[in-house]
C-alpha cells in the first residue's frame, strides 16, 4: 500500500469530535490550547487579564489624543485566538485594543506584528473582517512556531479578503531584509487606510535572541520605530515577545524613543 500524505489522514480517521469537552482535565486542556508549553497556574488568569486592561488603556490614551502609547503587557498576547490559547500567550491584548479603537467610533484600524514569531490568534481572529488590517514579518513558518499559519498567501476570507498580509523571511534574515519587508507592510496599512496602528512590538527578532532566528541589532530597533512612526499614525504598542533578557529593555527602548 502507497505511504498517505500527512495531510490526509484526518479523512482517513474522520473530524475530530470537538463539541464534546472531555471529563478529564488533561483532555480539556487540549481543547482550548495548540501547543503543551504554556502552563496555566494560579496567578495565570490575573496576569493575563491585567495585560489586556493594559492594552486597553493604551487604545483609550490614544483615542484621547496621545501620538502613542505603550502597553508593557506580560504574558503577551499574540497567539491567542478567540477560542484557544497558546505560545505563552492567554488573551490577545493586540486585539483587544484594536477591537477597542473600532468600538470607539474608528473605521478602519490596522495591526502590524513584528514578532518574530506569526501572530496566528490575531490574524484568525480578525481574518474574515475588513474593518481591521493585519500584517505580519515573521520566521517561515515551514521552520518556525507556530508553523501552522503565517504563509505568504493567506490574505483573508469573505468580507476580510485582501485584509490580511503575511510577510515570511528566512531564519538568518538581517535589518537590510527586514526593513524592507517593513517598508511592505507600512505600504499596504497606509493603503488601507488606517486611522490608528496598533504594533505588535516582539524584539526577539534580536540576533542573540536564544529562541529564534533573525539577526536584527540593537541599533536596528531604533531605525524600526522611526520609520513605524514616519507612518503619522496614532499608535498604541503591545508588548509581545522577547527573550534575551538583557537585552529586552534597550530594544524596546530604542523603539520607543523613536517615537519620543
Amino acid at each position: 500500500m502507497d505511504s498517505v500524505p500527512l495531510k490526509h489522514l484526518s479523512q482517513i480517521r474522520g473530524p475530530l469530535h470537538t463539541d464534546q469537552e472531555p471529563d478529564n482535565f488533561s483532555a480539556r486542556l487540549g481543547l482550548y490550547c495548540f501547543d503543551s508549553g504554556t502552563p496555566l497556574t494560579a496567578g495565570t488568569w490575573h496576569a493575563a487579564r491585567s495585560g489586556a486592561d493594559c492594552a486597553l488603556s493604551a487604545a483609550a490614551a490614544v483615542l484621547a489624543g496621545d501620538r502613542v502609547a505603550f502597553a508593557l503587557t506580560r504574558p503577551p498576547g499574540h497567539h491567542a485566538g478567540a477560542g484557544y490559547f497558546g505560545g505563552y500567550c492567554f488573551v490577545n491584548n493586540a486585539a483587544v485594543a484594536a477591537q477597542h479603537l473600532r468600538d470607539q467610533g474608528l473605521d478602519r484600524v490596522a495591526v502590524l506584528d513584528v514578532d518574530y514569531h506569526h501572530g496566528n490568534g490575531t490574524q484568525s481572529i480578525f481574518y474574515d473582517r475588513a474593518d481591521v488590517f493585519f500584517a505580519s514579518i515573521h520566521g517561515d513558518p515551514r521552520t518556525e512556531y507556530p508553523f501552522y499559519l503565517g504563509h505568504a498567501d493567506e490574505r483573508g476570507a469573505g468580507a476580510g479578503l485582501g485584509a490580511n498580509l503575511n510577510l515570511p523571511l528566512a531564519r538568518g534574515t538581517d535589518y537590510a531584509a527586514w526593513s524592507q519587508a517593513l517598508e511592505e507592510g507600512l505600504r499596504a496599512v497606509t493603503d488601507y487606510g488606517a486611522q490608528a496602528l496598533v504594533l505588535s512590538l516582539g524584539v526577539d527578532t534580536f540576533a542573540q535572541d536564544p529562541i529564534s532566528g533573525f539577526k536584527l541589532h540593537s541599533e536596528d530597533f531604533l531605525r524600526m520605530g522611526e520609520r513605524i512612526a514616519k507612518a503619522g499614525l496614532p499608535t498604541a504598542i503591545v508588548f509581545e515577545g522577547g527573550y534575551a533578557v538583557e537585552a529586552v529593555g534597550v530594544n524596546v527602548a530604542n523603539v520607543l524613543q523613536a517615537f519620543a
